[in-house]
């Protein structure tokens, strides 16, 4: 009996072994192969640690980023995105200053070219995503401003414009006043502002008699109202460049969003809110 008994103890852990074995191979079989963006490169699968992508862009985008961001990160639940908005050229001078950026986007051509320079960013990593309109703004139910000309009049006593030298709308708005030799008579008017959102703010609330933002700003605001819309033959191009920095913690995560930003339905999110979404180079 106890020989028959030892034989069938070894039988019983050979087949708790072998059982083992087995759950083992099926578990690893059925592991999902983790996820991938378009170029091949994996993201973090859910098995490992959530990765947070910094987002420096121009504040103009502010709500067509947020959107197009819940939409990536419900795709992408391992990515977190954190968004920096603000005057490109402020963003640019941060990274030029070495604080932590995985996309910049930049709402002017000039503050990317600078970065490029310094060799911060490389110039084969920049791609052209969008372009836009500046546009006149005035309080809802003032009609002061008709032409450029109009912002001599007495009743527009206060200017909203961003900082020419930090903010790109505030430069557009600038060379159109120059252009039209406006610019020296208006300057006495103008209170600047760290962004085009605080300019739609000045306008909202009365402080401001007409400020300058871009088309899209407007889009969603109940207490301002188109006076013109700039030629754009009076200022240079309004492009949005966006890039990887050559030094980003996290690059892949940082090409998977610029890619998923060209998704049809990502695309018609920019659309909506007013940009001309540039095609991808081939």
């Amino acid at each position: 009996m106890r020989r028959r008994f030892m034989f069938g103890g070894k039988r019983a852990l050979a087949g708790m072994l072998l059982g083992s074995l087995m759950l083992l191979l099926a578990a690893c079989a059925s592991d999902p192969a983790p996820s991938t963006e378009s170029s091949g490169q994996p993201l973090p699968s859910s098995a490992e640690k959530k990765v947070e992508v910094i987002v420096s862009a121009a504040a103009s985008l502010k709500t067509s980023l947020e959107e197009s961001g819940r939409r990536f990160e419900a795709e992408f639940p391992n990515v977190t995105l954190r968004f920096n908005f603000g005057g490109s050229g402020s963003l640019g001078q941060q990274l030029e200053q070495g604080a932590p950026v995985d996309l910049f986007v930049s709402a002017a051509t000039e503050p990317m070219d600078r970065v490029v320079e310094k060799g911060i960013v490389q110039s084969d990593a920049v791609q052209l995503m969008f372009r836009n309109a500046l546009v006149l703004i005035e309080p809802a139910g003032e009609q002061n401003v008709k032409q450029l000309s109009d912002l001599l009049k007495p009743d527009v006593r206060v200017l909203a414009v961003g900082q020419p030298d930090t903010v790109p709308a505030g430069e557009y708005a600038k060379e159109a006043l120059q252009h039209e030799g406006l610019w020296e008579e208006v300057e006495s008017k103008a209170v600047y502002a760290k962004d085009v959102t605080q300019v739609l703010a000045y306008v909202e609330s009365g402080n401001a008699d007409a400020g300058f933002v871009y088309k899209t700003d407007l889009k969603n605001s109940a207490k301002a109202v188109l006076a013109l819309e700039v030629d754009p033959d009076k200022h240079q191009p309004i492009e949005y460049p966006a890039a990887v920095p050559a030094d980003a913690k996290h690059p892949q995560e940082a090409k998977a969003l610029l890619e998923f930003m060209r998704k049809p339905e990502i695309r018609d999110i920019f659309t909506e809110a007013g940009f001309e979404v540039v095609e991808a180079s081939p």
